[in-house]
């Protein structure tokens, strides 16, 4: 029996390649310093400052705590996939992997799955902090039901709007607007700030509906306006990043 050594080339099949490229988006945003505090840091700061001040404010963990679940999945879905992107981008890395076997779609499937496993484990090491600390959500299968289609929705609109700011602009103008959207987002909308009027319709906005939806889980209630309004957002997001995006600056 005569070993075979010669060249076999050919792609591995598409599972493999959309599992192994969504584990290297996620090592890689979990290596980088500034993505580790946006994911994990800060989120867990506010936590804690939440749970000391909050009975001088009237916050209570009650609406507190998945606020800044809303806010991880902010940090992560937006912020750090559109600065990682913009540079991959710069350095024409998303252009040599769109030619790869990965291919377009695989590429963007890829980093939706790294993100949405970055968002279930800062979900998770969050939630388990809070529920440490005392908060203690009331059990509704409605309420979990709706918070998790919320939660699959926004990443979806987060991811597609991070890809059209880094697919349209350069990296550098991404990584200062990235961070001015992500304070905007944290201000109006996800933590449990009360507003005036005029700013009502923060509601409206993804940010504010995710948090809107989290909190009513929270208390045991359904925010099925919430949804809607991020089913909204996701879908025209996604439909004008396929337009805009474009893979090579």
């Amino acid at each position: 029996m005569s070993l075979d050594l010669s060249p076999a080339p050919g792609a591995a099949p598409a599972g493999r390649r959309l599992r192994r490229h969504a584990i290297t988006e996620a090592t890689l945003l979990l290596r980088n310093g500034e993505q580790l505090l946006l994911a994990l840091v800060i989120p867990l700061a506010i936590l804690v400052a939440g749970w000391l001040a909050g009975p001088r404010i009237g916050i209570g963990l009650d609406l507190l705590a998945p606020s800044v679940l809303a806010l991880a999945v902010w940090s992560t879905g937006f912020t750090s996939c559109a600065i990682a992107t913009g540079f991959d981008r710069r350095y024409q890395v998303l252009e040599r992997l769109a030619a790869s076997p990965l291919g377009r779609s695989g590429l963007i499937i890829g980093k939706s799955l790294a993100v949405g496993a970055v968002v279930l484990g800062q979900c998770a090491l969050l939630g388990v902090a809070a529920l440490c600390l005392g908060w203690r959500p009331v059990w509704s299968t409605a309420a979990f039901a709706t918070a998790a289609i919320a939660l699959l929705l926004a990443c979806v609109a987060f991811v597609a709007a991070a890809l059209l700011l880094a697919g349209t602009l350069r990296a550098e103008v991404v990584l200062a607007l990235a961070n001015v959207i992500y304070m905007a987002g944290l201000a109006f909308g996800i933590l449990p700030i009360g507003t005036p009027g005029w700013l009502a319709f923060t509601g409206w906005l993804p940010t504010g509906a995710l948090g809107g939806v989290f909190r009513a889980a929270s208390l045991g209630y359904a925010d099925l306006t919430g949804a809607a309004v991020l089913a909204g957002w996701a879908l025209i997001l996604v439909l004008i990043t396929r337009k805009a995006f474009r893979w090579t600056s």
